[in-house]
């Protein structure tokens, strides 16, 4: 006869809150809404990749990889989550419709400014980045062509393997096998992130009851849970998310010679 589990206490902690649509998701507010679309450890993790792409370079200017910095904040940290929140509220925000699609579009026009200042330095190629980087940002967001491009090979192209290399170009000028190699890493490490942050999603927003349980070879079991399921996907993020943070800081410090 085996023995009843012991419930553990990480289970209790990995519970979600049914109203919270993300597991960075702040409580409902004016202020509040505001920081939950921005998906702060997301959009940090992205322009980390801005910082890695900067790093790589042969060449390295901090006011290049400054600006290239606030124009990915602005078009991927409020344009293109901006965009996203408009269309189907996942976030579940009050933040008006007209006051989504106006910041959006400030936010984008103002990274397209940015990058049209940096043509006079880093040359016109930069333009080719500037409108691959729109299109990439109302395609995807919008789901245009319905949704064609709203899968995972868009999106670790569009927000892994495009901010390393751009920042890339913006130190250099050029693409070189230094700055491929990267965008790859970068490539992988998006869809790994898209796996794991698609599946909480699923369960986070659209999960209901979960039933089952595991059984163990020693006659154990254990049950599954919405918590059970959410919470090595969730770990998984923050754990990735924080340490490539961590991986563009040191690289640039690196470069300045820190």
């Amino acid at each position: 006869m085996s023995e009843r589990p012991r419930p553990r206490r990480d289970d209790a902690a990995a519970a979600p809150a049914a109203s919270r649509p993300a597991w960075y998701a702040a409580s409902p507010g004016k202020w509040r809404d505001w920081l939950t679309v921005l998906h702060p450890p997301y959009t940090a993790w992205h322009l980390s990749y801005v910082l890695i792409g900067a790093a790589l370079a042969p060449l390295f200017h901090l006011d290049r990889l400054a600006a290239t910095l606030i124009a990915f904040g602005l078009a991927v940290g409020v344009g293109a989550h901006g965009l996203d929140e408009l269309r189907g509220r996942p976030l579940n925000t009050t933040i008006s419709s007209g006051v989504l699609a106006s910041v959006s579009v400030i936010s984008i026009g103002g990274a397209v400014v940015i990058g049209a200042l940096g043509i006079a330095q880093v040359g016109w190629g930069l333009a080719v980045f500037i409108a691959v980087g729109v299109f990439l940002v109302i395609a995807y967001n919008m789901e245009l062509w319905h949704g064609r491009l709203h899968n995972d090979t868009t999106f670790a192209l569009a927000w892994g393997s495009f901010p390393l290399l751009t920042a890339y170009y913006a130190q250099a000028s050029t693409i070189r096998p230094a700055a491929v190699a990267g965008a790859a890493f970068a490539y992988g490490l998006s869809r790994a992130q898209r796996a794991l942050s698609s599946e909480a999603r699923d369960v986070r927003r659209r999960v209901v009851s979960v039933e089952g349980e595991r059984a163990y070879a020693d006659g154990s079991r254990r049950p599954i849970t919405r918590g059970s399921l959410l919470q090595p996907l969730e770990r998984g993020l923050v754990a990735l998310s924080w340490s490539t943070c961590l991986l563009g800081i040191g690289l640039v410090l690196a470069r300045t010679g820190h």
